[in-house]
């Protein structure tokens, strides 16, 4: 009987260790915030020119990426990576890819449909004026700065990391680039579906 018991004690205490790892937070490499961060509603406008409000995060699980059209690197190098990613989730994980333009005075609509279309049809490709804009950037933990340049060619500096938006509308965390010498700032596409599941698996809506 006094077998039997000890026998009960060891067994249960490998179940509550088994539960106990199940049910930990996710060991990645992203910043990822224990209490998800809500977005202020805000009004932008997609590449058909419809409005675009903190509706369209809600029900799915959201990546969104800033940049530009006219981005020589780490745009366009980027969205290809995020169209891996999505082709790799998607049927798994209701998902939509965002690109925020933070060109709003070069990346009209038609502009940012014919380049959002080259990657991905499917993908969004918002933007608005700067007063619109900015805040919601903040709010995702993101920045970008712009010139005042009055040349037609101008370089607008970005983040290169890409937010996680969850299905409630919160910033839930931040996949970071990764920083080589010599080399365009990029995600790690593998690192980011992989650690996007634990992620999307612990924090289940």
């Amino acid at each position: 009987m006094k077998q039997l018991r000890i026998s009960l004690v060891v067994i249960f205490s490998f179940l509550l260790v088994a539960c106990s790892e199940q049910n930990s937070a996710p060991d990645v490499q992203a910043l990822v915030y224990e209490q998800a961060k809500p977005l202020s509603d805000f009004t932008l406008n997609d590449q058909n020119g419809e409005l675009v409000t903190k509706a369209q995060f809600l029900g799915q699980w959201n990546l969104v990426f800033l940049g530009y059209t006219s981005c020589p690197d780490i745009c366009p190098l980027t969205l290809a990576k995020l169209n891996s990613v999505y082709k790799k989730l998607h049927n798994e994980y209701p998902l939509q890819i965002w690109f925020m333009s933070v060109d709003p005075q070069r990346d009209t609509p038609v502009k940012r449909k014919a380049y959002i279309d080259y990657f991905n049809p499917d993908f969004l490709a918002v933007s608005g004026e700067h007063k619109n804009l900015f805040p919601v950037v903040r709010e995702l933990g993101l920045i970008y700065a712009i010139s005042d340049s009055q040349e037609s060619e101008y370089a607008v500096d970005h983040s290169a990391s890409v937010a996680l938006v969850d299905a409630n509308g919160a910033v839930r965390a931040i996949f970071k680039p990764e920083f080589q010498q010599g080399k365009v700032p990029l995600i790690n596409t593998t690192q980011l579906i992989s650690e996007f599941k634990q992620i999307a698996d612990y924090y289940k809506n």
